[in-house]
């Protein structure tokens, strides 16, 4: 950034030619450094770009000489030039990376070369070249080029344009063709982001307006000296054919520098007494009059007729008498002005001068003024006014950041002391009421003109962020309104996660059921020789304790976020789980009543009696089960889903069921198993219990159909990731019933009185 301090005037280094295409530094000390590179014999000097350089030193001397402008600070620039080349164009960008003098990239010490902005032009694609790698580094660009945007393409924030919107004047060619009637036309353009631009966005539209194309060709494109006669050659030939068309209106998209090229192949048609002459030109607004030195003396009478677009520009008689004070033989002038002299006089400086037969000596006293205008103009063109607006705009940007750090301190002070004036700080208001915030909407009142309206609050879940807003809008899904209703706030993720209090908690039920299942299972493996264990069917009890173990794991798997894989088992897991443990305890019940029917004399049942009948029971209650839960995940498969509408601030991630009948079904089997077990189990609660379980089980059933009868109408109650408490609870509460209600009294036998735990006193219990 520039100091607060007064930089030595401008020190001018060796002389340098005013290329087209030129890079503009501003930077904090004014002493100007000329770069490294040398200027290669073959570059085309174009003389028009000097006033560029004229609009740049005006502007800057304005702004030094403005004691209301950046004071205390003075401004000094850079030149770099691209010589069209875009490795020039890049290693000139490096420089403004390095320290001054030294080509060292992204390392530079020293706080006076630093620059503060990088203005770039005309050549538009140099300054996209430019913006390659100082966008990288956030040094702001201001290009006074047509430099187009594309649909959809972003622009650098730090990228700011000075010439005119290029849509507009391709509004007034597509208007100006419409007003003559010229629809059929052709099209010469730049092969340059903007001529593609051009070409592919806004030639389409034309058509949409009934213009036709003759023919859409392109200037050729010119890189090294070794194409200069094959550009030539096909730029003629392009223009042959043109002049050969039957468009007599011909649209000319191109640049600074197009002109020249333009007049070099239009003047080699003349030689083959082609007309030139009768073609209405019109030209884009990037196009100047710029000539070479050797085509001064040819014909423009092309040009009579031609239409172009022009950039505004400013009538600046401290403009033109700064050109006129330019003087080429005085040593603290710029180092452009004797090249550009002996170009546009055709003269030499006798220090310049190589040839001593030279007859046209340059005294430093020919008048700018007689110049044709195709080698220079005395008014400010559009090219320069936009280099001139430019350096503005960066003195205005600078000196809003020096006042910025001043703010706070003399907005304190201000405002005391406009308290004490008491002035006027707002405008006066006129309406025929106050303005409706945000979080109100405007309701037009009965019988009172339209500008008289009241405001009323937006109704719940809309928001309005703007006032005076006529209506009141909804938040996108993944959001909701906040308490004032003037902005939409990003919803929560909810679902049951392992670390919040809730899911910790039935984590560690479920993993400490799962160990007294383990415990209870390893009991009674140790004493399975017993007459309580054996007396109860051991290898169903077994299986009924590793079903039970599988149910409290079971519910880990409704806890963490719902993913694919969790959502397509859980449901079913639990289905099948819970019916192997369910239909357990019908075989238990039916196996006990058998096996008093059995004792009777003559009684059929003892045919029935064995293993075989409770294992059929589990294994075909278990197939079912699971012949449902196939038919389920194969039709319509749970599935990971959001739910943005339930919780009004917060998006639920859960598991979708896929076929909520399905659901049920399962729960329903489920659901007959116990009801089953349990009215079989309340039928048999009279028989001798000495042995057999029955009461146990009845209060177990008991237990379990009452969970899972207050779970249905609960689970249908309750939202979000309690749905899923709800369910986890119920699996738990369930299978601790069954656990506890059937098991825990063995346990006791076996553990505290195994003096009961003998044949005898059980045969004797049961007499």
């Amino acid at each position: 950034m520039p100091q607060e301090q007064h930089a030595p005037e401008h020190q001018r280094g060796p002389s340098q030619r005013p290329w087209a295409g030129l890079l503009w530094q501003c930077r904090e000390n004014g002493v100007w450094v000329p770069p490294q590179a040398t200027v290669p014999p073959w570059t085309i000097v174009f003389s028009q770009n000097y006033q560029h350089i004229l609009a740049l030193m005006f502007a800057i001397q304005e702004i030094n000489e403005n004691p209301h402008l950046l004071p205390n600070i003075t401004l000094g620039f850079n030149i770099y030039n691209s010589y069209f080349s875009a490795s020039r164009t890049y290693q000139a960008s490096m420089e403004l990376l390095s320290t001054l003098g030294r080509f060292i990239p992204n390392y530079k010490c020293g706080s006076h070369s630093n620059p503060v902005v990088v203005i770039g032009g005309p050549s538009a694609t140099s300054c996209d070249e430019m913006a390659t790698i100082l966008s990288t580094y956030k040094i702001p660009q201001v290009t006074y080029a047509s430099t187009p945007v594309k649909n959809g393409q972003t622009q650098d924030a730090s990228f700011h344009h000075m010439f005119p919107n290029a849509a507009h004047q391709y509004l007034g060619i597509l208007r100006l063709l419409l007003h003559f009637g010229w629809t059929w036309v052709g099209v010469i353009y730049v092969d340059n982001p903007s001529g593609a631009s051009f070409v592919h966005d806004v030639l389409p539209l034309f058509s949409q307006r009934n213009i036709c194309f003759d023919f859409i060709e392109r200037f050729p494109i010119i890189t090294f000296s070794t194409e200069i006669v094959d550009g030539i050659s096909e730029g003629t030939e392009i223009f042959r054919a043109a002049m050969r068309s039957s468009a007599n209106a011909l649209v000319i998209h191109g640049e600074t520098s197009t002109m020249a090229a333009m007049r070099s192949f239009l003047h080699f048609l003349a030689f083959e007494d082609i007309p030139v002459n009768r073609k209405v030109w019109i030209m884009t607004a990037e196009m100047e009059f710029t000539s070479l030195a050797f085509q001064r003396g040819w014909s423009i009478h092309f040009l009579h007729g031609a239409i172009s677009l022009s950039v505004p520009s400013k009538k600046s008689l401290g403009f033109q008498r700064f050109i006129q004070m330019r003087n080429p033989t005085q040593e603290n002038e710029d180092h452009f002005i004797r090249d550009f002299w002996e170009n546009a006089f055709a003269c030499s400086f006798p220090t310049s001068m190589v040839d001593k037969n030279v007859v046209h000596i340059c005294t430093g006293r020919e008048k700018l003024e007689i110049l044709p205008k195709t080698v220079f103009e005395m008014r400010m063109t559009g090219h320069s006014y936009s280099m001139y607006n430019a350096v503005y705009a960066v003195a205005y940007a600078l000196h809003a950041m020096h006042l910025l750090r001043f703010k706070y301190s003399i907005r304190v002070r201000e405002k005391w002391k406009f308290l004490e004036q008491n002035p006027l700080q707002t405008l006066p208001l006129s309406m025929c009421n106050e303005p409706c915030l945000r979080g109100y909407s405007r309701a037009k009142k009965e019988g009172k003109p339209f500008c008289c309206y009241d405001c009323v609050p937006c109704p719940e879940g809309k928001i309005s962020n703007q006032t005076d807003m006529d209506y009141c809008f909804q938040c996108p899904e993944d959001c909701y309104p906040n308490n004032d209703q003037d902005s939409c706030l990003p919803k929560d993720i909810s679902y049951l996660s392992y670390e919040e209090p809730l899911g910790i908690s039935l984590a560690i039920f479920s993993l400490s059921f799962s160990f007294i299942a383990t415990l209870v299972l390893r009991m009674f493996v140790k004493h399975q020789n017993t007459p309580i264990v054996k007396a109860n069917n051991r290898s169903l009890s077994y299986t009924f304790l590793v079903s039970l173990f599988l149910c409290f794991l079971c519910a880990l798997l409704f806890l963490g976020r719902p993913e694919k894989v969790t959502c397509l088992i859980r449901q079913a897991a639990f289905g099948v789980v819970f019916s192997v443990a369910v239909s357990c305890v019908l075989a238990k019940t039916i196996t006990v009543i058998l096996a008093f029917m059995a004792t009777k004399p003559r009684s059929r049942m003892r045919k029935w009696m064995g293993r075989r009948l409770a294992s059929s029971i589990v294994i075909s209650c278990t197939l079912f089960q699971a012949t449902i839960c196939t038919v389920w995940l194969a039709t319509f498969p749970p599935f990971p889903d959001f739910d943005m509408h339930s919780v009004s601030r917060e998006i639920i991630v859960e598991c979708s069921e896929g076929s909520v009948a399905m659901f049920y079904c399962v729960l329903g089997f489920m659901g007959l198993l116990a009801v089953l077990s349990f009215i079989v189990a309340f039928l048999a609660r009279k028989l001798p219990d000495s042995f057999h379980e029955t009461k146990s089980i009845t209060f177990s059933m008991l237990v379990f159909c009452s969970v899972w009868m207050t779970f249905v109408p609960t689970y249908m109650s309750t939202k979000g990731k309690y749905m899923v408490a709800v369910e986890v609870f119920s699996i738990l509460a369930s299978s601790a019933g069954l656990l506890g209600c059937i098991f825990f009294p063995k346990c006791y036998i076996i553990v505290l009185r195994p003096d009961l735990n003998k044949k005898e006193p059980l045969m004797q219990r049961k007499k």
